[in-house]
């Protein structure tokens, strides 16, 4: 049931994280679970990263998706999260997650519009596209969450670690480039500019490519900003996603703290932190609807002169995930009223099936399931029960590869998509962590 490379064909072996591995593993009874857990914690470390120095020497780490030859800013952060607590045990891990930053920094700088980005600059898979491409985009797909993956995993790393020095001339240029983005993208649809960011590609389904002329569907500036694509890469249905708002608040709040507290960078911190409130109040006045089943909930998508799209998506930033990226407390009433609407049919993207049931995505389906929706459902549970629910559906739906993956259908758990999905097989190592600590009975048992 090891389905890891050997350590001569592992891309990156971290002495820290296999301490880890040993450490929890002895302590789950449940076989498979234990056999999940091995597996899917190292996997963004056996088999993603490529870890290197730039031409100016500085760490340079580049992470792959998995089975997608290609670093996605949301995904890199994710695929590394759970591994920092442990960079002060490992100076190379340490020197990975620098890397991840300095790359990411990297890409900004070349364009804070793009979602993906080559290893090389070898030019777009995607030849059809109606955008500002260069050779260094593997796809430029704006998605607001994009962005703010990178402020987390810079807070998140400095929070650990309290290093600052990949925070130099470069990475300020970036935050800037990514606060002036955010700030731009909150114009309505009566100020867009003949050269502002645009987006079609030839294709056959609608999620693939962006309504009025590439420039979305009309917003009205409210304080929100816009997400033309989803963290699925699926076009928006209206567009400012409020989730990535969500997690933008929260970003930029953790961004205003560094350039503050760590960097001395007042009038920058000043500035982010009252973007951060601009659309935190937006989130509060335009974002909340009253649900005829469910109360007051967070509406997933809004445009600003009063429509909006209830639903939930199984990719993070998503309603669910709210607490888990800090917006939000558990117990927030709007937020559990939110949870209930989502985990129930009222949800469009919610099934219910023979093989379990579970949130799941517009981007695979009605009638699938994400095994990250689960993981995620888990994550923000404060019910030992529920919980307990999760870790029997995830055990069950592995489909005998003892890896997650992207989907599969409510009713087959061998009828899958993504059978190398990285984000999520470390996002199930990061739960395993969370349940040793939270509830470590539920692991002692069978």
């Amino acid at each position: 049931m090891n389905h890891r490379p050997t350590a001569d064909k592992a891309c990156f072996t971290s002495p820290a994280i296999e301490r880890v591995i040993e450490r929890v593993v002895a302590r789950i009874c449940d076989p498979q679970l234990a056999a999940l857990f091995v597996n899917c914690f190292p996997n963004t470390l056996d088999t993603t990263v490529t870890v290197g120095t730039d031409e100016q020497g500085r760490p340079d780490t580049f992470v792959v998706t998995g089975d997608i030859d290609a670093m996605w800013l949301r995904d890199s952060t994710n695929q590394v999260w759970p591994y920092l607590p442990f960079v002060n045990e490992d100076p190379n891990l340490n020197r990975l997650i620098q890397g991840v930053i300095n790359r990411q920094t990297r890409c900004v700088m070349i364009d804070p519009y793009a979602n993906a980005f080559n290893r090389e600059a070898t030019g777009s898979h995607w030849k059809s596209d109606q955008t500002v491409m260069t050779d260094d985009l593997h796809e430029r797909k704006y998605e607001l969450d994009s962005l703010c993956a990178v402020l987390r995993l810079a807070y998140g790393y400095w929070e650990v670690s309290k290093d600052a020095s990949c925070f130099d001339d470069r990475w300020h240029e970036a935050m800037r480039r990514i606060v002036a983005t955010i700030r731009a993208e909150q114009a309505g649809a009566d100020e867009i500019q003949k050269d502002d960011y645009r987006f079609q590609r030839q294709t056959t389904s609608p999620t693939e490519t962006l309504a009025c002329g590439g420039y979305g569907q009309p917003a009205r500036r409210c304080g929100l900003s816009k997400s033309p694509f989803r963290p699925s890469d699926d076009a928006a249905m209206l567009p400012f996603l409020v989730p990535a708002n969500a997690m933008a608040v929260v970003c930029l709040t953790r961004l205003a703290i560094l350039w503050r507290d760590v960097c001395g960078k007042p009038e920058d911190a000043a500035d982010a932190q009252a973007l951060a409130d601009e659309i935190d109040s937006a989130i509060k006045h335009h974002a909340v609807i009253e649900h005829p089943q469910h109360g007051s909930i967070f509406a997933y998508e809004v445009d600003g002169f009063g429509s909006y799209y209830c639903m939930d998506d199984g990719n993070v930033p998503s309603l669910l995930s709210l607490p888990y990226l800090g917006y939000c407390d558990t117990g927030d009433p709007i937020y559990v009223n939110t949870r209930r609407f989502v985990l129930s049919s009222s949800n469009p993207y919610y099934a219910e099936g023979k093989a379990a049931k579970g949130v799941g995505s517009p981007h695979t389906g009605r009638g699938t399931i994400w095994p990250m929706a689960v993981i995620l459902q888990a994550l923000t549970s404060d019910s030992a029960e529920e919980v307990r629910g999760c870790l029997a559906i995830l055990r069950d739906t592995h489909a005998g590869t003892f890896f997650m993956h992207e989907s599969f259908s409510k009713d087959d758990a061998a009828s899958f998509t993504r059978d190398w999905f990285a984000w999520a097989n470390t996002l199930f190592g990061e739960l395993i962590l969370s349940v040793d600590a939270r509830f470590p009975e539920l692991l002692r048992q069978n």
